[in-house]
């Protein structure tokens, strides 16, 4: 078994890129492995800021040998046809069989093929697949043809030690040659192995394997940080990019001055990370549920000095001074102006083309936060006060430079001009949660303006029917419909869905309706009123969709979710979801899943008897027409379990109204055990498949169970 080592040698590969590069390196030079009938053991792909690299284990040193049987033409077809025939088969007249079979006789040729060498099938397809990679962005330099992410230098790749000859023009050709860190040792050395290559690579200050290197700038940056006395404050993607961008990670402590701490810490941490890649270092003590933040950094060098890094940390706090600067800068700048000063400003923000600015959008914010304030028993005022605000900050300086930031930085302003402690919270949390990691907010104010502000843009963009297609979700639908579910499940909101849709929609349409004739052409070429439109039914569906896919990461069931949203008008997300977690816990057990059964049998005979009669048998049943015991049995049994069910689900004790529906599975099973439903007395068959309608109907009344599976 034979060893592939390749490695291609360029400028600096962007951080971002690297990863994907190794995996794609790795998926095409396997999968042309795998077509040329190549087997191997094992491939592993490296990658540095400089080299792309994979090394093959177990690689076969040649193809197989393979034997194909080829049919031809019938023996007596014209002869070009045969002549054809034996051109694309590439043998002679005498080289093939003659064979006699039903439908006549035929020619057949038998071709061997003789396996190749490895070496020469990778040849064959490595330079292809080198100019055509995927890099997401790639450039061409000086006067050369070959496409890469940057200026390709050389490229390394044996065979068992054996250099592979290939050439991808521009000078460039392979060799067994490659040159360690740019500037600890810029020496090229030759390689026979990949167990050279690694040594060799790290005698010359290059670790090859990107975990390893994390691993150092991890255990590092904790040892600077527990050396002061403090503690780093970590950050993976950080530390996952960082990790892209130094061949021999050295890790180095610098400070700043202490008078940068007066700004937000989060804005401290973002210039830190965003511009420099810095990690910031905390003293473990917490301030108002964060950590409090030091005037120390941490940050990877590429480079190992003499000095033990004097001279490069002085170069890095210089750098990091200036930037500090200008964000202390915007800081005292904006503690110049109140929020409520900034407001006129966001009637210069466009929204969107057709639905106005964020001015406009501000004073629907207010509207609907105060009706959703309301209907959850927060402080509507203060809701109202938090929605007018919630926006100014888009129009600092602060977030201007550090866009992540907003919300959050309204927040330090609204604290600083005095705001109640509830209103700068919303400004913070309005726009949470952002995903399904991020945390949701529970205080009543903040609920209510975070809630307002998806509802607003689902209202919005569901009224001019710009809604997710496919993959595609331009204005993050999906995303704000599953804020909405959380805020709602999370904070158990007794709430109904289709009021809050309807109510955005209805802000958004009286906002539309007072605008001029010019302004609503611009937004839709008949300008008329758009109150009658009614979009809370799609918006529903939209949710009733996310809600699918948000329980399915908790392991429930679709089907049982759909069964429960069949019902009408359950679009209370709390009650919905006790609903569903009743019928789960139905539905483990041997009664549940028996009764499901009786159900559809129910229900199939039911709809097959309607269908062929053309009539429903939804009447009541005839008490006197019942003869045998298991029927009159089922119907006092149903009786029965309708009323004290419908007893437990007004008291929305879901689990009891399963508990009473499991007692009907005895009854169930004795009656289609006895009974006959399609009796020859007319009336008497009627009457039976009242019966079954009246299962349909009192099990229904908890859920629709003919959409649960199984």
């Amino acid at each position: 078994m034979s060893e592939l080592l390749l490695e291609l040698f360029s400028e600096e590969i962007p951080a971002r890129m690297q990863k994907k590069a190794a995996d794609d390196l790795a998926r095409l030079v396997t999968g042309k492995l795998k077509e040329a009938g190549l087997s191997f053991d094992k491939a592993t792909p490296y990658v540095t800021v400089r080299r792309l690299t994979l090394h093959v284990e177990g690689l076969a040193s040649e193809q197989p040998d393979v034997s194909e049987e080829r049919r031809g033409p019938r023996a007596d077809a014209p002869e070009k046809a045969i002549e054809g025939f034996l051109k694309g088969a590439g043998v002679s007249r005498d080289q093939v069989e003659v064979r006699e079979e039903k439908k006549g006789t035929f020619l057949y040729a038998v071709i061997e093929r003789k396996g190749r060498a490895t070496a020469d099938v990778i040849g064959d397809f490595l330079p292809e697949v080198i100019r055509t990679f995927p890099w997401p962005k790639s450039q061409r330099w000086g006067d050369k043809a070959l496409r890469w992410v940057r200026p390709l230098h050389s490229m390394l790749c044996l065979l068992d030690g054996e250099v592979i000859p290939l050439d991808l023009g521009d000078g460039i050709r392979s060799s067994n040659m490659t040159q360690g860190h740019r500037f600890l040792s810029p020496a090229t050395f030759k390689v026979s192995s990949f167990e050279d290559y690694q040594d060799r690579l790290k005698q010359s200050y290059v670790v090859l394997d990107r975990q390893e290197r994390k691993s150092l700038i991890a255990e590092q940056a904790r040892g600077l940080a527990e050396k002061a006395g403090l503690k780093l404050l970590e950050d993976e993607a950080l530390l996952d990019e960082v990790s892209g961008l130094a061949e021999y990670p050295v890790v180095l402590m610098g400070e700043f001055d202490k008078e940068f701490l007066e700004v937000p810490h989060e804005a401290l941490t973002s210039a830190m990370k965003s511009h420099q890649k810095y990690f910031s270092v905390v003293d473990g003590a917490v301030v108002d549920g964060d950590d409090k933040l030091t005037n120390r950094f941490i940050f990877v060098s590429n480079m190992k000095t003499k000095d033990q890094g004097a001279k490069i940390i002085d170069g890095n706090e210089r750098v990091l001074r200036a930037r500090l600067a200008d964000t202390k800068f915007f800081w005292d700048q904006d503690l110049k102006s109140r929020l409520d000063d900034r407001l006129p400003a966001l009637d210069n923000i466009v929204f969107h083309a057709k639905l106005g600015t964020v001015g406009d959008r501000v004073k629907r914010l207010v509207k609907l936060s105060g009706y959703i304030a309301e209907k959850i028993g927060a402080d509507v005022a203060q809701a109202q006060r938090a929605a007018l605000l919630c926006k100014a900050d888009l129009v600092t300086g602060m977030v201007g430079e550090f866009a992540d930031l907003q919300g959050l930085i309204g927040k330090y302003y609204a604290e600083k001009q005095g705001e109640n402690a509830a209103v700068a919270g919303a400004i913070a949390d309005h726009y949470a949660p952002k995903g399904p990691s991020d945390i949701c907010p529970s205080d009543p104010v903040s609920i209510a303006v975070a809630l307002a502000e998806k509802l607003d843009t689902l209202g919005c963009f569901f009224s001019i029917n710009e809604k997710p297609t496919g993959s595609k979700d331009p204005f993050a639908l999906r995303r704000a419909a599953l804020g909405v579910i959380r805020l709602i499940v999370e904070n158990k909101l007794r709430i109904g869905l289709h009021d809050l849709g309807a109510k955005a929609h209805s802000i958004h349409c009286l906002e539309y309706n007072n605008r001029t004739i010019e302004e609503r052409m611009k937004v839709n070429s008949n300008p008329e009123d758009v109150s009658h439109i009614d979009i809370s039914s799609n918006l529903f569906d939209f949710f009733a969709d996310r809600l699918k896919v948000h329980l399915k990461g908790e392991g429930v069931r679709h089907d049982l979710i759909s069964s429960v949203l069949a019902l009408r008008g359950e679009d209370d997300l709390v009650r919905l979801l006790a609903r569903v977690n009743a019928l789960q816990g139905l539905l483990d057990t041997d009664d549940g899943v028996n009764l499901l059964a009786g159900y559809k049998r129910a229900v199939n005979i039911l709809r097959i008897e309607e269908k062929k009669d053309k009539a429903a048998y939804d009447q009541a049943v005839a008490e006197n027409l019942l003869s045998l015991p298991e029927e009159k049995d089922l119907f006092g049994q149903l009786n029965r379990v309708a009323e004290a069910a419908g007893t437990a689900l007004a008291a929305e004790d879901f689990a009891l109204a399963m508990t009473h529906l499991s007692t009907l599975r005895p009854a169930i099973d004795a009656f289609f055990d006895k009974v006959t439903v399609n009796s020859e007395d007319k009336a008497e068959r009627d009457n039976r498949l009242r019966l079954l309608s009246h299962i349909r109907t009192t099990m229904n009344r908890v859920t629709i169970f003919s959409m649960v599976e199984g």
